[in-house]
């Protein structure tokens, strides 16, 4: 029996442009010739710089290019966070979490509800304690969560932000990947560009392989960001981007995407659907407009970390809760359920896997589960 995972969260093999990327790889080596196959500004290819700093309506001096933006911000924590407090979500990205503990910050988890980070608890998190080094949100169909935070709550974010000089890190890789129409406006833009660092990435939108992200800097801050970079990896991948830049002035972005809407909106769907099927009132869960996960809250007296081995022994498996808290802060009765990389059908029966596996956990806790509408 093959095992389904709901663990992966990236793209289906089908959302991947692979006969386009292969053509635009090659227009942009004859294109670019020798300039895209040597060593270069640390910061990236400049057209493409120039492209997304047309996109955010900053100069492309403010704009870095990295290898994802996860190597972005390991390079901003390096710089901002050592042995200094970071304010996150809770839960939040699991793979900023542990580069954060690597550089010694002082990670103070922010409460959330359905409609994504509480601005009462930002609120709280910055009278009572040391000034933040910065705070990290995922503001659009968050990782693990799938929440996104409304329009009114990004203005009090803000407000709080500029109030207290605290720098916000507003990590947007899934923002464009919505299926309900369009999401609020960033971070970035509400805030007319000050005071917030957005990041983001092709990776969910064209191609995780391609390995370019971007972030919005202040110019000193980008100054910094290309320092680490030189002393780093030398240079970029300027074919990688070069091909990413063709791919765009093709006019492939846009289709693609509503490619990829598509494909995941008919996954989010068949998720909800046998999450409502099969666990009804045993379990509460997130209801996302768009990105890559569903949240799955589950009875406190299960725990998922005995459910995951249960899972696995059934044939599916997902990310348990804890792994996206700071240690001990929370989850212990959750799941990250990623809907991305399987069809449909595999959803479907591995969301059924999972419910057997959730009922014979309750048995063993002496918990009684019901089969109705969660509330």
């Amino acid at each position: 029996m093959a095992t389904i995972s709901f663990a992966r969260g990236v793209p289906a093999p089908e959302c991947l442009p692979v006969e386009e990327l292969a053509d635009c790889a090659r227009a942009a080596i004859e294109r670019g010739g020798p300039a895209v196959l040597s060593y270069g500004p640390a910061a990236g290819y400049a057209p493409l710089r120039e492209w997304i700093g047309e996109r955010h309506g900053v100069p492309a001096e403010r704009i870095v290019l990295t290898n994802g933006s996860l190597q972005g911000f390991v390079f901003l924590a390096e710089q901002l966070a050592r042995g200094k407090r970071v304010l996150v979500e809770a839960p939040t990205y699991d793979r900023p979490l542990k580069i954060l503990k690597r550089v010694g910050a002082e990670v103070a988890a922010l409460p959330m509800d359905e409609e994504g980070l509480d601005p009462d608890g930002l609120e709280r998190a910055l009278r009572d304690g040391s000034p933040p080094a910065f705070l990290y949100t995922i503001p659009a169909f968050q990782n693990p969560s799938g929440r996104t935070l409304p329009v009114e709550r990004r203005r009090r974010v803000l407000e709080l932000a500029r109030e207290h000089e605290v720098l916000v890190l507003e990590d947007d890789p899934y923002g464009l990947v919505s299926f309900e129409g369009e999401p609020p406006p960033t971070l970035h833009s509400l805030a007319g560009g000050e005071g917030v660092v957005h990041s983001s990435s092709f990776s969910k939108t064209i191609a995780p392989g391609v390995r370019v992200g971007w972030f919005v800097l202040p110019r000193d801050l980008a100054e910094e960001l290309e320092a680490a970079a030189v002393s780093t990896y030398i240079s970029p991948p300027f074919l990688t981007q070069a091909t990413v830049l063709e791919f765009l002035r093709r006019g492939n972005f846009e289709p693609n995407l509503e490619r990829v809407r598509t494909l995941l909106r008919a996954r989010r769907d068949a998720m909800l659907g046998a999450l409502e099927r099969e666990l009804g009132s045993s379990a509460r869960w997130s209801r996302p407009r768009g990105g890559y996960f569903v949240w799955l809250d589950l009875p406190p007296e299960l725990n998922t970390r005995d459910l995951l081995a249960r899972a696995e022994a059934a044939g599916v498996t997902f990310v348990k809760g804890e792994d996206f808290f700071p240690e001990g802060a929370g989850g212990a009765s959750a799941a990250r359920l990623a809907f991305s990389f399987v069809s449909p059908e595999e959803i479907e029966e591995g969301v059924s896997r999972l419910a057997g596996a959730v009922a014979e956990a309750a048995d063993a806790a002496g918990v009684v589960v019901g089969a109705s509408s969660p509330a």
